[in-house]
């Protein structure tokens, strides 16, 4: 077991006032006895709903613990529900990163760029981060002195709970920064809106993404010091960073030019990188089975256990739909023939063989890396085109995994890791933030390309090196999969356009620019019919 709140997720009974994102009223309760009332009653209680607020970004269930409602609406739980594995395909199947074999429902309408407000995917990832916000909402009003002092919480116990509020202050404001950077707008509530009294409001982007700053930094100074906390928790190492990602994509979210948004980014990347994190050892070892040795370089991972969080809503997913015959190589019992990459993201890399720059993980007993061999002919065919082999079931020491059947994945996801930091505060010196320098960045770029290369200088550049398109192809080559692209592609005004082109994009084999309108998800259409507050993106 990879950390103490595990075992609270896996073992708790939970009741949590919650409502889905499309329901008319919030005060949905569950249908057994225990009430707010029962499950605050004491100090474990509290940390069973902790557990469970962690748990939301891991599990793929709806419910997750005994006593809370459903809120799938239909919807699979693995595909349509789990967070991570629809936050994955919203971030990566757009872009040239990413292409699925399935023809599941609507799944190829991402890579498409043809998705609508009916898309039953986009209905899971709209729900599922109000469905965590309302949680902790909930979790936040059972915190305040008054309901600890008439449950008789005091001393030790009451100051363990009072500093686990700005624990959840930040995965509040990470589920909205979820829907501010997918949607550009939310359904918009705190722990101040009365349950049931009336429809959630909506919040557009501008005023989200002051809400997303106001309340990172408003936390800043209840949060457990970077690099002190329990691993799989966050402390101000996890709000520094994504205030950092906040900043490098401000001029997407408050549409506006103004650059003291990358002197921002450049202040809380060095706040991080200045913490005390490093690169561990070993790209390839960065996302194995033991990745929990790599806590150093993670600033806030989301823990995932082949026997404690087992779903195929989280890194479970990213090792199975990968593979196929050769699933015994990612380490799990069977492969799903569906998700692979194209020649674009391959073609980032000089060699692509990963003889030289390790983190060119393309090489499986069906991929080789001619022209011929790289091209996807046919999307359906999970054989056309290049696989991945990022995310692997085995464990960099030899020891046995967890789950001995190899279902389920003991890898970590590393939500914020220290190279997106050192990638951050170079592209914010490079759009002209001040505060940074660019022999610092230089030198944080070669760092990262210093453990890519094995510790030689055959992949370190010059400053002469250094532009724009340099550090949008060094993410991909440092991040891709990890659920970034979507992002950079957007700020850099290439997702839509027709200035970068990548095979099948907008659905055509050599590519093809899309409406604007794409660079955002649509709004579930039947969110907007439940609730009249909420206002369609435009084009939709």
């Amino acid at each position: 077991m990879k950390n103490n709140i595990l075992k609270y997720l896996l073992f708790s009974l939970v009741a949590a006032i919650v409502a889905s994102s499309c329901a008319k009223k919030l005060d949905l309760y569950p249908t057994n006895d225990l009430t707010p009332e029962k499950t605050f009653s004491t100090p474990a209680g509290y940390k069973s709903v902790l557990a469970k607020i962690y748990g939301t970004l891991a599990s793929s269930g709806n419910q997750g613990a005994a006593g809370s409602p459903d809120i799938s609406g239909g919807l699979d739980e693995g595909s349509q529900i789990a967070f991570f594995r629809m936050y994955f395909n919203c971030q990566e199947l757009p872009t040239d990163e990413a292409v699925v074999a399935w023809n599941d429902q609507t799944i190829k309408d991402f890579h498409g760029l043809k998705w609508n407000s009916a898309d039953p995917f986009l209905k899971g990832i709209y729900a599922r981060p109000v469905y965590n916000v309302t949680l902790i909402n909930e979790y936040l009003r059972e915190c305040a002195d008054d309901k600890l002092a008439e449950r008789g919480i005091a001393g030790s116990d009451a100051a363990e709970i009072k500093k686990s509020v700005a624990e959840v202050r930040f995965l509040r404001a990470f589920n909205y920064w979820v829907m501010i950077d997918l949607f550009g707008k939310s359904t918009f509530i705190t722990e101040t809106d009365k349950i049931g009294a009336t429809l959630p409001k909506q919040i557009k982007r501008p005023e989200l993404f002051a809400y997303i700053v106001s309340e990172l930094k408003a936390i800043d100074g209840a949060l457990a010091p970077a690099k002190t906390i329990e691993y799989g928790r966050v402390d101000q190492g996890a709000a520094w960073a994504l205030l950092a990602r906040t900043y490098l994509n401000a001029n997407v979210y408050n549409s506006t030019t103004n650059t003291k948004y990358y002197d921002s980014a450049i202040i809380y990347s060095k706040k991080v990188i200045d913490a005390g994190y490093s690169l561990y050892p070993g790209y390839g070892r960065v996302f194995m089975a033991d990745n929990d040795k790599a806590k150093d370089e993670f600033i806030y991972a989301i823990n995932c256990d082949g026997l404690k969080t087992t779903g195929y809503g989280n890194t479970s997913f990213f090792v199975h739909c990968a593979s196929g015959d050769d699933h015994d190589e990612y380490g799990v019992s069977g492969g799903w023939y569906g998700y692979r990459t194209t020649a674009a993201l391959v073609n980032l890399f000089a060699d692509k063989t990963g003889a030289t720059d390790k983190r060119a993980m393309f090489t499986t007993t069906k991929f080789g890396t001619s022209a011929a061999q790289l091209a996807i002919t046919d999307i359906s065919d999970f054989n056309s085109g290049p696989h991945v082999k990022k995310y692997v079931n085995i464990r960099s020491d030899g020891l046995p995994v967890s789950d001995i059947n190899a279902t389920f994945a003991d890898v970590d996801f590393p939500v914020f890791r220290l190279s997106e930091m050192y990638l951050i505060y170079a592209e914010a010196v490079l759009r002209n933030g001040t505060g940074g320098d660019l022999t610092t960045a230089l030198s944080y770029i070669n760092k990262i390309r210093a453990r890519a290369y094995g510790i030689t200088t055959q992949g370190q550049v010059a400053a002469s090196d250094l532009n724009l398109q340099f550090i949008l192809d060094e993410r991909g080559r440092e991040l891709f999969w990890e659920g970034h692209r979507r992002t950079d592609l957007v700020r850099y005004g290439l997702l839509t356009t027709g200035t970068y082109l990548w095979p099948w994009k907008g659905g055509v084999a050599s590519g093809t620019a899309a409406d604007s309108k794409y660079n955002l998800f649509a709004i579930p259409a039947s969110n907007i019919v439940a609730n009249p507050n909420l206002e369609q993106n435009t084009g939709y």
